[in-house]
């Protein structure tokens, strides 16, 4: 079978979009990994985090044309919002030591919520992917292979991080949170 140009270029496009949305994965997953995980919280994590790139997208394209440029705008400024109270309360608990509790990333609340933030910009993509004709089981299928890849590559580098910095880890980490909400914000 024979992939016409057409064709092989929007395979190219979901790949490269593929990688840009699994980079925020990537990056926000040192951050968590800086605090210190076990390799089945990496798993864990980042099996939800490769759903979570699934149904984001899906749900966006769904959405359709009619709506992107609202959604498109309020999901990244929620994204943004949930990454700076995640990450402010990380360096909060790294600076206040043991008496306060950190982002718990085993907590059903807390994987849902990290996922959420890391996968709500895939949803914005799929709301502007909802406008093309595209292989909807391919393009989401490839968001939660590369999602799920690269957040276990950004925990792992990130819990090999945390053995130089520390205690200081999980301040750096809530850094890394709060900067990528402001980036989102701006």
């Amino acid at each position: 079978m024979l992939v016409t140009g057409i064709e092989f270029g929007q395979i190219i496009t979901i790949f490269i979009m593929a990688i840009a949305l699994g980079l925020d994965a990537f990056s926000l997953g040192i951050g968590i990994g800086m605090k210190g995980i076990r390799l089945v919280d990496i798993l864990k994590i980042s099996i939800v985090i490769g759903i979570f790139h699934i149904i984001m997208p899906l749900m966006g394209m769904f959405m359709g044309q009619y709506v992107s440029l609202l959604l498109g705008n309020v999901a990244t400024a929620a994204g943004g919002c949930l990454l700076i109270l995640l990450g402010s309360h990380m360096v909060y608990s790294s600076i206040r030591g043991e008496e306060a509790t950190s982002f718990d990333h085993r907590s059903l609340w807390g994987l849902t919520i990290f996922a959420l933030s890391v996968s709500i910009d895939s949803f914005s993509v799929g709301v502007s992917l909802g406008m093309f004709a595209t292989d909807i089981l391919l393009t989401v299928l490839v968001f939660g292979l590369f999602g799920a890849l690269l957040s276990i590559a950004g925990l792992l580098v990130g819990r090999r991080v945390n053995g130089w910095v520390g205690e200081y880890g999980e301040a750096f980490g809530g850094l890394i949170l709060l900067a990528f909400g402001i980036k989102f914000l701006l």
